[in-house]
């Protein structure tokens, strides 16, 4: 199969889909890449790298939408990049379709085979080409919130961790799952008080088991989201519905009334946000306000820290890419439920019942297209 790997376009997006040993097991297994010349250079990955894994380099990405039979990205496809997809093409990337009408029509209009790393399932549950993204979001979450509590980003004045004699700051996490984890991490670590509310009480059971009496833990409701965030002085919404649009947890009018000069980080933006109040940002313009409650909603936090990023997913997404180059696309997913999960829009028809709900299409079971 010849595969292909734009430069990314999307804004300070700097991630890569393929790194060159991810190119090297491709290649080793007969296959052959095509890579946009200086698509990994912003992250130390020079075009020499990737010729010396067996890749050859192309300059314009038309070229590569043109000739690959796989296009292997990060980040979901932009309109310029939509256009170029032809029928039957495999689009193997992030897409964040429930919140994007856009994107999706484009897709569907395409006729590609778009796969998406978000809905592709674990032999243990969960999401594991999500997970490292995940990661990296939650922990950076306390890095951006700590930075926009200062008084010169707009903030309170606040330091999260405090000093002796000083309070701490509070910190509430909406959602205990892989985001909602690692925030909790790196705010133990900054010393301050942290609240964490979930719908699933055995998961809260665990991390009571771990933190014990540093942490509090509460059942999410409507009541114990209100009372949470009105004491908070730095709210991270990880939640998380599998392909569909994230539930708004937090009101117009809870932020309304949040303390002056709080933080909100929505590291649930790329699927619509999980605030009222919440619209995406980018990492050159990553914040705005709201009643007084500063907004960051950066849609591609881990383009920030764009090497380990990539590396990260790379680890995860490198063996799908693999059996898809190997088997093709129908027979890939015929022998794996879980990458099977993935199928988004095929052939102009939505695979993913979640997407087609959010959107208003007809859902089209992926085994239909499978025969």
């Amino acid at each position: 199969m010849l595969i292909g790997v734009p430069k990314e376009i999307k804004n300070n997006e700097y991630r890569v889909g393929l790194t060159p040993p991810s190119v090297h097991e491709l290649v080793a297994r007969g296959h052959q890449v095509i890579v946009q010349a200086g698509a990994g250079a912003e992250i130390g990955l020079a075009d020499e790298q990737y010729v010396a894994a067996g890749a050859t380099l192309i300059h314009a990405a038309p070229e590569i939408f043109g000739q690959a039979d796989m296009i292997v990205k990060v980040k979901e496809p932009q309109p310029a990049e939509c256009a170029m997809l032809r029928p039957g093409q495999i689009l193997y990337t992030y897409l964040h379709l429930a919140p994007d009408p856009e994107q999706t029509a484009a897709l569907v209009e395409s006729g590609a085979v778009c796969i998406a790393y978000e809905t592709i399932t674990g032999a243990g549950g969960g999401l594991p080409l999500l997970a490292p993204m995940s990661e990296v979001a939650g922990r950076m979450a306390i890095q951006a919130g700590a930075s926009h509590l200062e008084k010169s980003k707009g903030g309170m004045g606040l330091l999260l961790g405090g000093v002796p004699g000083v309070a701490a700051g509070h910190v509430v996490i909406l959602g205990a799952g892989v985001v909602g984890t690692n925030a909790l991490q790196m705010a133990m670590g900054t010393g301050a008080r942290v609240t964490v509310l979930d719908k699933n009480v055995d998961r809260l059971r665990q991390l009571d088991l771990v933190y014990g009496n540093r942490i509090s833990t509460l059942y999410s409701n409507a009541h114990a989201i209100e009372e949470a965030v009105l004491s908070a002085d730095l709210v991270i919404g990880g939640v998380l519905v599998p392909g569909a649009a994230a539930p708004k947890l937090v009101t117009r009018a809870m932020v309304s009334r949040m303390k002056a000069g709080s933080v909100v980080v929505d590291v649930a933006i790329d699927q619509g946000g999980c605030f009222e109040t919440s619209h995406p940002t980018t990492h050159a313009d990553p914040t705005f306000v709201v009643d007084g409650v500063v907004h960051y909603c950066v849609a591609n936090m881990p383009g920030a820290v764009a090497r380990t990023s990539t590396f990260a997913l790379n680890n995860a997404t490198i063996g799908h890419a693999i059996a898809l180059a190997n088997k093709g696309w129908q027979q890939a997913l015929r022998d794996d439920p879980h990458l099977k999960a993935g199928l988004n829009v095929c052939q102009g028809k939505i695979t993913h019942q979640a997407v087609a709900w959010d959107l208003g299409y007809d859902y089209v079971p992926a085994d239909t297209l499978l025969a």
